[in-house]
């Protein structure tokens, strides 16, 4: 899927006292409904690859106007640097932005990355924006100790298992001690379910920024899209922790819910076909399940 060159001029505006700078691609001079693609870090606007560049620009060029913006702390934005947990009030402003200059704009799609989907979804906890029509999350970062442990032993460990090197190298005593001994404390982390990551929570703790994420992305009732590496752990923590999770699973499953494998793309979508999918399928996406909604 391929769009025609669009008109794109450069946005400055403010978030609790600090500048943002971002690039907006227009759309259709009346277009209701618009991307912001979530930056996580560190990172800049125009993403590995310039791949949050070209996605911008495609979705553009099919009549839905997109802003890619640096985050406070990043590129050209000013204020200290901060955790993808920290952005909420930047992702406001930037709606809120893209809305002053847009008015026509009714409707937001968030588009994220690793980090950037898991503060995406976290935003839709912390503010239940209205504005909010569409959710796209790429490869979601949810790791804590329990789902890197069992990534590893589902994927990693077994791999490396079957490779006759590594029985040679461990027979004639050239694996280190300590990397066997890596093996077997996540191998149990693994079965016994990580330890501390599986505790109950006191009720001073704060949910932790997994369940946040979860929290927003239950609560979200508008067309939403995952799309999975098949080569990346990032990805292979996040369907761990939707099989252990009866909440993650029923929330995945709704019918607005939709799901995109790509086998042979690895976290960041690098090579050519995997990033020329993800940008043609978030278009598609939109005009076929957003704008219709």
């Amino acid at each position: 899927m391929t769009g025609p060159s669009v008109p794109e001029e450069a946005i400055c505006f403010g978030c609790q006292g600090e500048h943002l700078v971002g690039v907006l691609s227009h759309g259709a001079p009346a277009a209701t409904t618009a991307l912001l693609v979530v930056v996580g870090g560190p990172q800049v606007r125009t993403g590995s690859q310039r791949q949050f560049t070209q996605l911008c620009r495609l979705v553009a060029g099919h009549g839905v106007p997109a802003l890619r913006f640096d985050v406070r702390g990043m590129g050209d934005s000013t204020g200290a640097p901060r955790s993808f947990e920290e952005i909420g009030d930047d992702i406001g402003a930037a709606i809120d932005a893209l809305q002053r200059r847009l008015v026509s704009v009714r409707r937001i799609v968030l588009w994220g990355l690793c980090d950037g989907a898991s503060a995406s979804a976290m935003y839709l906890h912390s503010r239940s924006d209205p504005r909010v029509a569409g959710l796209v999350m790429l490869n979601p970062w949810v790791r804590s100790a329990h789902t890197l442990a069992r990534s590893r032993a589902r994927s990693y460990y077994p791999d490396r298992l079957r490779r006759p090197d590594f029985w040679k190298k461990l027979l004639t005593g050239r694996v280190r001690m300590r990397s066997a001994q890596e093996m077997v404390r996540t191998l149990i982390a693994a079965v016994r379910g990580g330890g501390q990551d599986r505790r109950t929570r006191t009720l001073e703790e704060a949910p932790s920024f997994q369940e946040r994420m979860l929290l927003g992305v239950e609560a979200f009732k508008g067309p939403a899209l995952l799309v999975l590496s098949g080569n990346d752990y990032t990805a292979r923590e996040f369907v761990e922790l939707a099989a252990l999770s009866p909440r993650w699973r029923a929330a995945l499953e709704r019918d607005h819910f939709r799901r995109l494998e790509l086998p042979g793309a690895d976290h960041t979508f690098s090579d050519p076909d995997s990033s020329r999918a993800v940008r043609d399928k978030t278009a598609a996406w939109i005009l076929s399940d957003v704008l219709a909604a």
